[in-house]
């Protein structure tokens, strides 16, 4: 039982820790230090490091041998190489969702999507985010492929913060909702080709809107010159 509470434990902090490097209260290159986040959060050691280890897991942060991990800070182009596959994933899954989901979860797939257009602007912006990503991971899991889920998650932790920050764009809201629908509607046919283009719209922007943040932030670095080229569409 101990080692159960304490596992939830830990993935209730992990859970803490991510929602602050998505704000940004911890930022990329900023030390986690084991002792003082758990003192801060009146825990135990054993939980916060374990917490430490699902998140370096995730990509999200950076374990050091005798040194506080860090947040991690990838490169553009990093990140653009994890989109381009986390596209083909969303995709390839979207197809195979078309053939194999069923009923129950096409309608469960509908009503998160439902969901998260009338909670639109009404919740927090993180839990607006988790709401998306989940609609995301309910397709993959319809393509009822466990290795393109397993490798779907594994990107999908990867880009939590590009996604987010990518998400939370004033101008994304309509054309956000809209591609949701399409996507939704497109499984709901049963048609392959629709989804994977209205995947593909979907996630075609999230560069352009990173490369933004790099440009404007300096905490991300420089822009290498292949990523100057412009984009104009906003959604995540």
């Amino acid at each position: 039982m101990g080692t159960m509470t304490e596992n939830t434990l830990a993935e209730t902090l992990a859970n803490q820790l991510r929602r602050d490097i998505l704000r940004g209260k911890l930022a990329p290159g900023a030390p986690v230090k084991e002792r003082d986040h758990a003192a801060e959060l009146s825990v135990s050691r054993t939980p916060m490091r374990e917490a430490i280890r699902i998140l370096a897991k995730e990509g999200l942060l950076i374990l050091r041998p005798s040194r506080s991990p860090i947040v991690a800070a990838p490169s553009l182009e990093e990140i653009t190489n994890a989109i381009d596959v986390l596209a083909a994933l969303e995709a390839l899954s979207g197809e195979l969702a078309c053939d194999r989901a069923t009923e129950d979860e096409i309608a469960e797939i509908r009503v998160q999507q439902q969901r998260m257009a009338e909670l639109y602007g009404k919740i927090d912006r993180i839990e607006l985010f988790e709401m998306d990503m989940r609609i995301h991971s309910l397709i993959v899991a319809a393509s009822h492929n466990p290795a393109l889920q397993e490798t779907h998650q594994a990107y999908l932790q990867r880009l939590w913060r590009a996604r987010y920050l990518s998400a939370s764009r004033k101008d994304s809201r309509e054309r956000v909702l809209r591609q949701h629908g399409e996507i939704v509607e497109a499984l709901e046919a049963r048609d392959a080709t629709a989804i994977k283009a209205a995947i593909h719209a979907h996630l075609e922007a999230l560069v352009s809107n990173i490369r933004e943040h790099f440009s404007s932030d300096p905490q991300f670095g420089p822009v290498p010159a292949w990523a100057e080229a412009p984009r104009t569409d906003n959604t995540i």
